[in-house]
């Protein structure tokens, strides 16, 4: 019986010795090479983190020590050592084991949230409400290019809680390579709570105290001199300009050196920062050899190369193949994206015009901010950005864009439903958010065609525009480039007697799926594909007025959506008896496949038909 199989619980971590911990650590990593392959999921940041998360365990007593995990998505071998390893065959399926921390799932489990940048705050919240226990936050690299980390760090130098233990563990990538000022210096390696330090520091304190001094105090020639010494010794660092006590850079895959650290940061009565450096992808050659993402999140693949067992066309490689081919006759078209260069299709573009595409980081409100600026100088700003992100930069879409009418294109990569990423990744939100600004405008195309057309609508559009689309396959590449689409004119695609169905985007398709079923009992529909969400097409209320039934159909909220603009239009004509809405319920949505997902909540081809028939039977 492999060591792995005694583990049910953090507590049968601690009586391994460093032989045994070794041999566990690749038992874990062949298991999650194992199911990963099957279910898919994030595979190279779970692999790089073995080793501190044993460590993380060892050293602090969970759950009454309070481990949370930034993004989540490196929590796998949490999740074994907590008792859930039976789980991971049905990893990230609907009713499964989360790719995320769950607090449904485990008393371990602290935070459900996956969005980035988000745990130190969290932890500040914890270590200032419950400081007889440890905090233990551990943060990427990559989510320290966050402004949130940024203000989190500020308020604990300012707070000072007891008992909070910071890990950042510095990969150099998040889903790529790190950008930004901390990932270029390595001044994050530089700063120490070496006890020799400590004892300088208190020694010279004392010495000085005990001189007679003319002008300055003891105590302000102490600190004076113990400021030199750090410059000496080490140059300073963002956190050392904070006065955080930081560990300086140790190696995150040496369980040892990593307990000593940690016991090392238990003596202090303040907050310490661990500065680990791991490996994503170790253990695993095909991860470290893959220099798009290290094989960050995959679907399954086979594990003697790495490669996927399926390969398709998705609309984000439509996009970024339409955005390269754009960038030939746009000079002044830029890309940019929050830290997602090849997740959202603008690898493309910057292997032809590297000078041209942006990474800004995991920080989705100053790329928007910057898009502005870059249109306000006369560029043609392109930001790439999954629409669950995108929801982060509210404020910067609606004053630092849309306020000055700039040409921004927001190309919103997975909205609606997306699957087994869960609740905080479904983009079911953002026809609601982004409808209500002015002057922007909104468009989710039915398929890649539509998609590509529109990307041609927005490059000669002057002002904002969004276009949202799913994380779905697509049929095929249309030939480039495909002509511009008239804003605020939508499709008749078919016509009937019974219901008029105004559908948008994904839904679409299955508006005519549904219709064809609907057909054969004797129930016929009209299909509009209604593309443009804002504005609206100028023939609606003709289109109402000669059917005795209408449905909105649409993979967003209910609560402000599309239904809610057709309804707002018709106020006032008489017709807004005949409405009748479908999309997401008023309730966050789990995780699982989309077509599952789409299934539980009705807005599936069959599920869609029900309603609608039901509507006309009542």
């Amino acid at each position: 019986m492999s060591i792995l199989d005694h583990i049910h619980e953090p507590s049968d971590l601690r009586a391994l010795d460093h032989e045994q911990l070794v041999q566990l650590s690749e038992e874990i990593r062949e298991f999650l090479i194992e199911k990963i392959s099957k279910t898919g999921g994030h595979l190279s940041p779970n692999l790089g983190i073995v080793e501190l998360t044993l460590a993380i365990h060892r050293a602090f007593d969970s759950p009454r020590d309070r481990i949370i995990w930034d993004v989540g998505h490196q929590a796998y071998v949490h999740k074994i050592v907590t008792g859930r390893r039976d789980g991971f065959d049905r990893l990230r399926t609907f009713g499964g084991l989360s790719g995320y921390p769950s607090r449904e799932e485990s008393v371990h489990d602290w935070v459900e949230n996956s969005h980035a940048s988000t745990s130190l705050s969290y932890a500040l919240g914890h270590a200032l409400t419950n400081p007889d226990y440890w905090t233990v936050a551990v943060i990427g690299d990559g989510a320290l290019t966050g402004g949130m980390a940024y203000e989190a760090l500020s308020h604990i130098a300012v707070a000072k809680p007891r008992r909070l233990v910071i890990v950042v563990n510095d990969n150099g990538r998040s889903y790529d390579h790190t950008v930004g000022g901390l990932a270029t210096l390595a001044n994050l390696a530089h700063y120490r709570f070496d006890p020799r330090y400590e004892w300088a520091k208190r020694s010279v304190g004392r010495i000085l105290k005990g001189l007679p001094l003319v002008g300055e105090t003891a105590d302000e020639l102490a600190t004076r001199f113990k400021e030199a010494l750090k410059q000496i010794l080490e140059p300073s660092t963002v956190f050392d300009a904070l006065g955080l006590k930081y560990s300086g850079r140790i190696d995150g895959h040496d369980i040892p050196l990593l307990e000593e650290t940690f016991a090392r940061a238990k003596e202090y009565d303040e907050p310490v920062i661990v500065h680990v450096v791991t490996e994503k992808g170790a253990g695993y050659e095909p991860a470290i050899q893959d220099e798009v993402d290290r094989l960050h999140g995959v679907g399954s693949f086979d594990i003697a190369t790495g490669k996927p067992v399926k390969s398709e066309l998705k609309l984000t490689d439509v996009v970024g193949r339409a955005l390269a081919d754009a960038a030939e006759r746009y000079p002044d078209l830029v890309g940019i994206s929050a830290a997602m260069i090849s997740s959202t299709g603008l690898k493309a573009m910057a292997d032809a015009h590297p000078d041209r595409v942006i990474d800004t980081g995991i920080a989705e409100q100053h790329a928007v901010t910057l898009a502005a600026g870059m249109a306000m100088a006369g560029k043609r700003p392109v930001v790439a950005i999954y629409s669950s992100f995108l929801q982060r930069a509210f404020d910067q879409i609606v004053t630092d864009v849309a306020l000055h009418g700039l040409p921004v294109t927001f190309l919103i990569d997975r909205a609606g439903i997306t699957g087994p990423d869960g609740p905080s990744h479904h983009g079911v939100f953002d026809l609601s958010y982004l409808r209500l600004v002015p002057g922007l405008v909104v468009g989710a195309p039915a398929d890649a065609t539509e998609l590509c057309a529109m990307i041609e609508t927005a490059l000669d559009h002057d002002g904002p525009i969004a276009i949202r689309y799913p994380k779905h396959a697509a049929a095929g590449l249309p030939s480039l480039p495909v002509p511009p689409l008239p804003i605020g004119v939508w499709e008749e695609l078919r016509q009937g007697d019974d219901v008029l169905v105004l559908a948008t985007g994904r839904m679409v398709e299955t508006a005519q799926k549904a219709a064809a079923a609907l057909e054969a009992d004797g129930i016929t529909c009209g299909v509009v594909n209604a593309r443009w969400v804002k504005p609206l097409d100028e023939r609606l209320v003709d289109w109402v007025s000669a059917y005795p039934r209408v449905v909105t159909l649409e993979d967003n909220v209910v609560a402000g959506g599309f239904g809610a603009a057709v309804a707002e239009a018709l106020s006032g004509t008489g017709l807004g008896g005949r409405l009748s809405m479908v999309g997401i319920p008023d309730r966050f949505l789990p995780f699982g496949s989309a077509a599952d997902v789409m299934t539980s909540v009705g807005l599936d081809p069959d599920g869609v038909a029900q309603r609608i028939r039901s509507l006309v039977e009542s």
